[in-house]
């Protein structure tokens, strides 16, 4: 099983904080609460969210991903795409990192950065997942900052570019959520959109089993369904938690009850395996 979105660094994106207490602890604390969390989810593989804006030396933001996977087995590093620095020189050090292949992905971070998809300053970050055959992860949907700009990350944006760059495989984070069927559509109708299926509820494992949230998780999966039979695309789907943000068992079961048992290989397994080359 692969988990296609988590997260092991604080993101440090505008108005965001650590996401959890848990990625503020020291390397060795977080891998062992990780691998223990894999092992509970049965989860192999996970894909992990790089943070924005870090050092020059780091220009896609997976150094501390990279040195977590060397405890963690089975972690893989995705890497940042700033629409803030797309200048040659900037470029040039992340086409160095592409070039040594521990980068799986590249991530937009839409709505918490005011960039559209077809903004300019991603146009060079389209061209090097093209050119290392790369999927190109955009958050879409609600977002976790007071700060951010929502009418950026409703992934119908995403539409414009999925026809402008055929040969870039694009990923819409969290099924766009609350604008799932959005989404579902961008999916159906481009053959180059994926989706993955991580954070549409959060919490901590009591909040999947308490009495007052029961009909909204029921909602959720009820709309989750919904988009999934709109899109026609079950090879299109990924699952991720976003973990710390719920626990990786807790989400894999919510997701599992929403999805007929049929999918659950390509949604848990060979969709992101095809994807991400894994």
């Amino acid at each position: 099983m692969i988990d296609a979105h988590i997260h092991v660094t604080p993101p440090r994106l505008p108005g965001v904080g650590s996401l959890s207490p848990w990625l503020d602890t020291p390397a060795a604390v977080r891998a062992d609460v990780l691998r223990r969390e894999m092992q509970a989810a049965e989860v192999k593989q996970a894909l992990a969210m790089g943070c924005w804006n870090a050092s020059e030396e780091d220009p896609l933001g997976i150094a501390e991903t990279l040195a977590l996977a060397r405890l963690v087995p089975g972690l893989f590093a995705i890497g940042v795409a700033d629409p803030t620095r797309c200048d040659a020189a900037h470029l040039r050090r992340v086409e160095s990192v592409l070039a040594t292949k521990q980068v799986y992905a590249l991530k937009g971070y839409l709505g918490y950065l005011p960039y559209a998809p077809d903004h300019p300053g991603y146009r060079p970050y389209y061209e090097l997942a093209e050119r290392y055959q790369l999927p190109m992860i955009f958050h879409t949907g609600d977002t976790y900052s007071p700060c951010a700009k929502l009418r950026y990350a409703q992934p119908l944006l995403v539409d414009d570019v999925a026809v402008d760059h055929p040969k870039v495989k694009f990923v819409l984070a969290h099924l766009g959520n609350p604008w799932l069927m959005d989404a579902a559509e961008v999916v159906c109708k481009n053959v180059n959109v994926w989706a993955d299926l991580s954070g549409l509820v959060i919490g901590d494992a009591n909040s999947f089993t308490a009495e007052q949230r029961q009909e909204m998780l029921a909602e959720t999966q009820q709309a989750l369904r919904r988009a999934f039979r709109y899109a026609e695309r079950p090879n299109r789907f990924l699952y991720g938690s976003d973990w710390p943000l719920v626990p990786m068992a807790a989400y894999r079961a919510f997701i599992a009850a929403a999805i007929p048992e049929l999918y659950h290989a390509l949604i848990f397994e060979d969709n992101a395996r095809a994807l991400f080359r894994i």
